[in-house]
């Protein structure tokens, strides 16, 4: 029996399973997170042992064959030697009961992408739409080739997510209460939400409390809301971000796929669930396009697909 460790190290958290090579999870462990970006290094290799850890604390001493981490923030050559580094601490890390068998071709690194798509679908075959605060576009074909698009962060990209959706909203009740923008129930709900005596009062939530990003990108469902309600005014910001997400996927089927060929797009993240409909417009737009594709949701989490890619090393 052979045994693999599927790491998925996120912004907000890390996940680590112990999978067979029969494809069964048999531990699962959770921790703080691992973008050494955003946190360091050292945190984030605290965090990936803390999962690991807590994924084989209820079994016996075990050799682990292969590892492959999916971490956010990992995305050129000079991070996957970084994250080398950290794989290079687990291995020496003497407090782990496990006992490694690794060979360079059984250390699989790779951003958070690629375990999402491969978890999603449950293969390493089609394209995954990951929108949550964030949002990217990533797709791999047969012949391994792979195309990215977006996943630039909250200044430089990130369109269709929570974040420019929350920043769309709050933009347009301030043109409405200017009088720039049609009217718009917006207005009404952020200062009922937030708690404002007056709409001028986002000023003092936004700049001088300090909101990061996942703190803006939390208001998102606030806009949604209002579009599934009949707001014309949310219902074009929804229907901007479904725009970008259709561009952005679009153009990964047009650079790596036949466009006539039949895959899976599987979608990922908290936008997808909303109550205006997002996942139905896209899918829409989607196969109006290319109609031989199918829109699914996750079929495993992306640690998943992690373990999936850390097996499938053992088999080259």
């Amino acid at each position: 029996m052979s045994y693999v460790l599927g790491i998925d190290g996120g912004g907000s958290k890390t996940v680590c399973i112990l999978m067979d090579d029969a494809h069964q999870v048999i531990g699962r462990g959770q921790a703080g997170a691992a973008n050494y970006q955003s946190i360091g290094t050292e945190a984030a290799l605290i965090s990936i042992e803390l999962a690991i850890h807590e994924a084989i604390k209820l079994n016996k001493p075990i050799k682990i064959d292969a590892i492959c981490l999916g971490l956010a923030g990992v995305g050129r050559p000079k991070d996957i030697e970084i994250v080398r580094g950290l794989v290079g601490g687990l291995i020496d890390n003497q407090s782990l009961p496990i006992t490694w068998n690794l060979q360079p071709s059984n250390i699989i690194i790779c951003n958070d992408a690629l375990i999402a798509l491969v978890g999603g679908i449950g293969h390493s075959v089609g394209i995954v739409a990951a929108v949550g605060t964030g949002s990217i576009v990533f797709g791999r074909n047969q012949q391994g080739q792979t195309k990215r698009v977006g996943g630039w962060g909250y200044i430089l990209g990130d369109e269709g997510s929570a974040y420019k959706i929350a920043v769309a909203g709050m933009q347009a009740a301030l043109k409405s209460y200017d009088g720039r923008e049609k009217s718009t129930s917006l207005i009404e709900v952020f200062k009922q939400h937030l708690n404002l005596e007056n709409i001028e009062d986002l000023i003092e939530v936004v700049y001088r409390r300090g909101w990061g990003v996942k703190r803006i990108a939390a208001l998102a469902p606030i806009v949604d809301l209002a579009a599934a309600y009949g707001d014309e005014v949310a219902n074009h910001i929804i229907d901007d971000a479904v725009r970008e997400l259709v561009k952005a996927t679009a153009t990964v089927i047009k650079d790596i796929f036949n466009p006539n060929s039949a895959l899976e797009i599987v979608t990922t993240g908290s936008v997808w669930g909303g109550k205006s409909q997002m996942h139905i417009r896209f899918t829409s737009a989607i196969l109006n396009q290319f109609p031989q594709v199918k829109v699914i949701f996750p079929r495993y989490e992306p640690a998943y697909g992690a373990g999936l890619l850390a097996l499938g090393s053992l088999a080259r």
